[in-house]
């Protein structure tokens, strides 16, 4: 069974930092290009970074460039999201899932709450 669980949300004032993580379990997590989506009530998801399996490559919406950075540790089944200089905008629940399946909430997991508000 899949199962992605997202931990490390939490409230932080504006200009802050967090570090988010994805705990993959269930399928063979090192060959798949994975995804950080983001959603907040009444809009829908909105991606914000992917990594090749390989964690080398990685792409990055224009609103967090430059401030999230995405990584991975294929040796612990763990993809990460360090995320600084926060906005109030940033505020929203992360998940993460698999990159082709980025928009499909079947594929995530229950997710990270991040509140940046001062």
């Amino acid at each position: 069974e899949v199962q992605l669980v997202e931990s490390g949300g939490g409230l932080v004032q504006p200009g802050g930092s967090l570090r988010l993580s994805c705990a993959a379990s269930g399928f063979t997590f090192g060959t798949y290009d994975m995804s950080w989506v983001r959603q907040t009530p009444g809009k829908g998801p909105e991606w914000v970074s992917h990594i090749n399996s390989g964690g080398d490559k990685t792409d990055y919406a224009a609103s967090v460039k430059d401030r999230f950075t995405i990584s991975r540790d294929n040796s612990k089944n763990t993809l990460y999201l360090q995320m600084n200089s926060l906005k109030p905008q940033d505020t929203a629940r992360y998940y993460c899932a698999p990159k082709d399946h980025w928009f499909d909430k079947g594929y995530w997991g229950q997710g990270t709450q991040v509140t940046v508000s001062s």
